[in-house]
């Protein structure tokens, strides 16, 4: 099996074989020191990431990571302004298609910050584990935007309206423990354990018989996937229009200045 090479330096792919009788694929957000914000050479490599663990067979799941102690910031707003994307989303609307179209687990492990998409991306995963320290925030409305990756339908079918609006209205941070009342996460443990839990369930996974598996899942997800398809077309249709409205423009202000002090 020959791994391809990312397409970003900022992503790594990286292979376990510690599953029983599959290979898991890793793909590391490897930015810390931008706390790994994305920008889309990143998204890219991500979706490209995706593809090719989709195409092999070898690979029985795949796991976010992130460097440096922490998941993602979000997205690197400046090379985001600089790259706007198009009605199909552009290099960040591919990767949010191969994430929904996946086919196979995804595990993602959530270290220090998981901000914006750091979070709604979590919502298409099947098993989270969360270090004790890790900290969520969904921040749209505070940049004069609008949620994305579907969260607008998901998160309420997690957690509920009310406390859906309270993360998506308010844009405030929100701790593990939160997350995991919510059904963000599944478990959270302190961060040496953490990693060893992934791995765990990882391996389990690896294990089972691949062709029962993806069945499993695809029935569970059968139920949303038009309502999905519905909001992430909804979702992306308003946020490129508050991308280029008044109010937007001056929370992007607002934000470079309060980042240049």
């Amino acid at each position: 099996m020959d791994l391809p090479a990312s397409s970003s330096p900022h992503v790594r792919y990286v292979i376990d074989g510690a599953g029983l009788d599959g290979a898991v694929l890793d793909l590391v957000l490897d930015r810390p020191e931008r706390k790994n914000a994305l920008s889309v050479a990143m998204y890219t490599a991500l979706a490209e990431g995706l593809a090719w663990a989709s195409a092999t067979p070898e690979i029985r799941v795949v796991r976010f990571r992130g460097a440096g102690g922490t998941f993602t910031s979000g997205n690197d707003l400046q090379d985001f302004l600089q790259n706007i994307p198009g009605e199909d989303g552009g290099p960040v609307g591919a990767f949010l298609r191969a994430l929904v179209a996946f086919d196979k687990p995804l595990l993602a492990l959530v270290e220090g910050h998981a901000v914006g998409i750091g979070t709604t991306l979590l919502l298409h995963c099947d098993l989270v584990v969360a270090a004790t320290d890790a900290k969520f925030r969904l921040p749209f409305v505070s940049l004069g935007l609008v949620p994305e990756a579907g969260s607008s339908l998901l998160l309420p079918a997690l957690c509920g309206h009310r406390q859906a609006a309270a993360l998506l209205m308010l844009a405030e941070p929100f701790d593990a423990a939160t997350a995991q009342r919510c059904g963000i996460v599944n478990e959270v443990l302190p961060a040496e354990q953490a990693a060893a839990r992934l791995d765990a369930m990882a391996t389990t996974l690896a294990g089972h018989p691949p062709g029962a598996l993806q069945a499993t899942r695809r029935l569970m997800k059968a139920g949303q996937a038009a309502a999905l398809a519905a909001a992430m077309q909804d979702e992306g249709a308003e946020f490129l229009a508050r991308l280029q409205s008044p109010e937007a423009m001056e929370a992007f202000m607002a934000f470079f200045s309060r980042k240049g002090r």
